[in-house]
């Protein structure tokens, strides 16, 4: 079981985590409304506590409420008084080790039908320990029987939790297969991305990611991803990909919040290239994790210290 702490915070204050509950009849628990971020807190190089790319989540966070209509959240909250919830959060907790942060703003206005303008909403953030949804040393993926809910049914730009019910399906199926996670495609049949994280395939020392209107979310870690890729000379190319580009790749890798950089070893139980991370992969979860302790000083504005 992952460890939750004990103090979350709900509906302005810190309370022990079974004490935050949500009406039966509320919105978030009817319809699924509620949007969310998760953000890494880590031990820095230097010992300190950091947020990674919080002004990055905070404005994600703040986009998924616009995009579907929250709008109780955007004008009571700014990024000082996020910031601050956080901090008290991990100072309550006591917390020393790397955890992940999920913040959530649900609509907790009871039995308002299925709209979402004009309804309260209540913030929540708890703290877990940083434990990574995908193998760290090679991940083996099946593509989904199920595809990925498009942009014009539920905005995948937008994080709902109720479209994670889509990723739940697909996900479940792969670990039915015998994999550790799916390959979603598009309604075209083209490759989105993993159920919770987005995926880049190396070719010929080029890297290719699907673009951001193939359905997919479009992470900051992705946009990390191809930051830190460029500054080490790599290009990175944002198109259409196809899912037998999966099959000849040179390498196969991907990266969210939750799952670091993960090296993909095979695909739909074709290995990729010789079945063991590639020398790219490698190259970029060490920058990334480099950005994520402090080490690149070229990249300091990323973190929040808390």
């Amino acid at each position: 079981m992952v460890k939750i702490y004990l103090k979350v915070y709900f509906g302005g204050r810190l309370i022990d985590k079974n004490s935050a509950n949500l009406s039966i009849a509320s919105s978030a628990v009817l319809y699924g409304l509620s949007v969310y971020t998760v953000f890494p807190v880590f031990v820095t190089e230097n010992g300190r506590l950091a947020a990674f790319r919080l002004k990055e989540h905070f404005n994600r966070l703040q986009e998924s409420a616009k995009i579907i209509g929250i709008d109780g959240f955007n004008g009571e909250w700014d990024f000082e008084k996020f910031t601050d919830a956080a901090a008290k959060l991990i100072k309550e907790n006591e917390i020393k080790e790397d955890v992940f942060v999920r913040a959530s703003v649900h609509v907790d206005e009871q039995l308002p039908g299925t709209r979402s303008r004009g309804l309260s909403t209540a913030l929540s953030m708890f703290a877990y320990e940083a434990l990574p949804i995908l193998p760290q040393n090679g991940a083996r993926l099946k593509t989904s029987v199920w595809r990925r809910v498009p942009d014009f049914s539920i905005p995948s730009r937008a994080k709902v939790n109720g479209a994670y019910v889509n990723s739940v399906l697909a996900k479940q199926d792969a670990i039915d297969s015998g994999y550790d996670d799916c390959i979603f495609l598009d309604t075209n049949g083209h490759v989105c991305e993993l159920s919770a994280a987005n995926i880049f395939i190396v070719k010929g020392g080029r890297l290719i990611t699907p673009d951001t209107a193939s359905d997919l979310l479009e992470g900051i870690n992705r946009r990390t991803v191809v930051t830190l890729a460029s500054e080490a000379g790599l290009e990175t190319e944002e198109r259409v990909v196809d899912l037998t580009e999966l099959y000849i790749a040179d390498e196969v890798f991907a990266c969210g919040t939750s799952a670091f950089i993960a090296p993909i070893i095979e695909v739909d139980a074709r290995k990729v290239a010789d079945g063991k991370p590639g020398l790219v992969t490698t190259k970029i979860k060490k920058l990334h994790e480099d950005a994520l302790r402090g080490s690149n000083k070229e990249h300091a504005n990323w973190l929040t210290f808390i």
